[in-house]
């Protein structure tokens, strides 16, 4: 008898080039909201899959034209998506993700589908309970900003019976949307904390240096988009630089300047902490969050 890992890594798929990449596979979501829309819009604009190998389902009643706009078929009927792709995501809400996965068992079984979700706090051992045969299930966590290809903060997990072959699909898939890396499902709950949420605490922080700006008499419209500017270009000075914050933020602290004073008023504020105890709070909610699926 052949075993189920044996049989997994036979009926694997194929890691090509790009161009081969978008000929030979299919990909299918489960829900056509705006994070299905980025999704398909990333793999469909960096080449990996031609729209016209790209699906997506969602109620008839539903708005779907900005996905069909990236030139995705749209069905009614999730069991039309399934029937034909290679590659099957699920992007709808935590709380319907083991009913999809119940009605599309036989289907994903018969076809050896590949599994991924986006669906957060969804934990890969409960998508697992809910098929009726052994499946290669990625979980994925991508963040809002990968609404905008390239921009996106996403991680992925892959279970027991995935193989090589598909952790760098799903490597090459997701980091069309931007950062993309591959950590055990332990940690994903502190990912959550972390980039998850925490682009919230950045617009809260833009809003809050705004408002400085503001008080200092600056027009809030000029206000708004200097500090929006500022949080991207210094954002991009890490990113592309791989220098240390800490070395970057030193650079432009100059002895008895403004920004040392500015910094030193940031410490007395407490900025640090509140930080570090917001990224705490969100990896803890979540982790609670997460026992409950």
């Amino acid at each position: 008898m052949v075993s189920p890992s044996a049989f997994f890594r036979a009926h694997s798929l194929e890691i090509t080039s790009g161009a081969e990449m978008a000929q030979t596979n299919t990909v299918g979501f489960v829900g056509a909201g705006k994070m299905a829309t980025a999704m398909a819009k990333g793999f469909i604009e960096s080449g990996l899959f031609h729209s016209s190998n790209t699906f997506a389902s969602c109620p008839a009643n539903w708005d779907s034209s900005e996905i069909q706009e990236a030139g995705v078929t749209v069905y009614d009927e999730n069991a039309q998506v399934a029937e034909k792709v290679n590659i099957l995501i699920l992007a709808v809400k935590p709380d319907v993700v083991k009913e999809v996965l119940q009605e599309l068992s036989a289907t994903i079984a018969k076809r050896n589908l590949l599994v991924i979700s986006v669906a957060a706090g969804v934990a890969i051992e409960s998508m697992e309970k809910a098929l009726e045969k052994p499946a290669r299930i990625i979980r994925v966590m991508p963040n809002t900003p990968a609404l905008y290809p390239g921009y996106g903060a996403c991680v992925f997990c892959p279970n027991s019976i995935c193989t090589s072959e598909d952790a760098a699909l799903a490597e090459k898939m997701f980091s069309s949307l931007g950062f993309c890396s591959q950590i055990d499902e332990k940690l994903i709950d502190a990912v959550t904390g972390l980039s998850g949420s925490g682009p919230a605490y950045v617009f809260t922080f833009i809003e809050a240096l705004s408002d400085g700006g503001v008080k200092m008499g600056l027009p809030r419209d000029l206000s708004t988009k200097l500090a929006a500017q500022t949080v991207l270009g210094a954002a991009k000075m890490v990113t592309a630089s791989g220098t240390h914050p800490a070395v970057l933020r030193d650079a432009v602290a100059s002895p008895g300047g403004t920004t040392i004073h500015g910094l030193h008023a940031l410490e007395q504020g407490g900025l640090r902490n509140a930080v570090i105890n917001a990224v705490e709070a969100a990896t803890k909610r979540s982790t609670e969050m997460g026992k409950g699926k």
